[in-house]
């Protein structure tokens, strides 16, 4: 899965990432790899945590699909 993200240098110091597409899901870290990384791994709790809220009605399906 492909995400975009946008990168900010932070004031102080350092980089603060955000994830357009997820509202509320950002992360920073001091070189642009660890602000990476971060980003990355609050991306996965996220969706995490958005999957694991869904509650489906009795008639339903649920099916899991790779993007």
């Amino acid at each position: 899965m492909k995400v975009k993200i946008i990168v900010h240098k932070a004031e102080e110091s350092g980089y603060w990432a955000e994830v357009p597409g997820l509202p509320g899901c950002f992360s920073q870290g001091e070189t642009l790899e660890e602000t990476e990384n971060n980003i990355r791994e609050a991306i996965e709790g996220y969706l995490l945590a958005v999957n694991s809220e869904l509650e489906p009605a009795a008639d339903a399906e649920v099916y899991e699909i790779v993007v």
